[in-house]
């Protein structure tokens, strides 16, 4: 199932289908009440509302326009069933308003083949455009205005948190003396020559173009936030699934659910968590797209999270 106008193959489908509605062992949902914080094309949203029969309901958020718009046009046929808004997954619950609670809740954290080849975007450095990376185009800061504003520590420390950088300082130090910029394939050619890096099987300025990225859209801080809220949202019984991409933020989600299900956590006198558990695990080791998925080059990166919520 391929979404043509928004470029968009949705990522582990059927696993994602099967965690929050189809529910093995547990029983499906009919006609459940679902939460979609990055609707995107609106595939996974598509095939949630399909498999969740007459009655379903599911609101899908966004940042970026263009993405609802194909959404809109794909879920057009369900009607008042689906209602899109546009804004951030971290915002969900003054979004989802009086919506709630859910049956289940997706967080799909990839950046969408459809923004990736739109050089206009400025996400990627395969094809020159203009340095934007904005998940939201309407938000003040662009990539070009970040690198303009930052300092050599500060860029440093993005290059090694978000990019996993070994050469971040190296790497720094060129992107700000040869500031300004406006280009992406500028840029790009930039850190291939800083790094020093040569043949590799990724382009030299992938971990540096990443964490670029998720410096200017928050990701970390927008993926903090959204966990929680989604959390509140879901009702006793409710899932939430997370799509990750790479292992950054695939930490942060497994650092979260492992909390949250009170695993590894103080105990007291009696070995009972101080805290008590919100979630169990539905997954006890994350499903991989490169397991499910190897003919799929967008998947082979992708893993798959899922928690269920425990009555309080």
């Amino acid at each position: 199932m391929t979404d043509e106008r928004f470029g968009h193959h949705p990522v582990l489908l059927d696993a994602v289908v099967d965690v929050l509605v189809r529910r093995p062992g547990a029983g499906p949902v009919v006609a459940g009440r679902f939460l979609d914080g990055t609707v995107g094309g609106g595939g996974h949203a598509e095939a949630v509302l399909e498999a969740s029969g007459p009655g379903a309901f599911l609101v899908g958020i966004d940042r970026d326009p263009e993405a609802l718009a194909a959404a809109s046009a794909r879920l057009a046929r369900f009607g008042e069933a689906a209602r899109l808004v546009r804004g951030a997954m971290a915002d969900m619950a003054a979004l989802a308003g009086d919506l709630g609670p859910f049956d289940g809740i997706l967080l799909d954290l990839g950046v969408s083949s459809w923004q990736l080849d739109q050089a206009r975007r400025g996400f990627s450095f395969l094809r020159d455009g203009p340095l934007d990376m904005r998940m939201d185009p309407d938000q003040p800061l662009d990539a070009a205005g970040f690198l303009d504003a930052v300092d050599l520590d500060t860029l440093t420390r993005v290059l090694r948190e978000y990019g996993e950088e070994p050469r971040a300082r190296r790497i720094a130090r060129a992107i700000l003396d040869g500031r300004p910029w406006r280009s992406t394939a500028a840029l790009a050619a930039c850190v291939a020559r800083a790094s020093g890096y040569r043949g590799g099987r990724t382009h030299p300025a992938t971990r540096t173009f990443q964490a670029i990225r998720m410096a200017v859209n928050d990701e970390l801080g927008q993926l903090d936030r959204a966990l929680r809220a989604a959390l509140d949202l879901l009702r006793p019984g409710g899932r939430l699934a997370v799509l990750t991409f790479h292992s950054i933020e695939d930490r942060a989600v497994k650092r979260f659910f492992r909390e949250a299900a009170a695993i590894g956590t103080p105990r007291d006198a009696y070995g009972h968590p101080v805290e008590p558990p919100r979630v169990r695990r539905v997954l006890r080791r994350p499903l991989s797209g490169a397991v499910l998925e190897p003919e799929h080059p967008r998947s082979r990166s992708a893993r798959l999270r899922a928690v269920e919520r425990l009555s309080p």
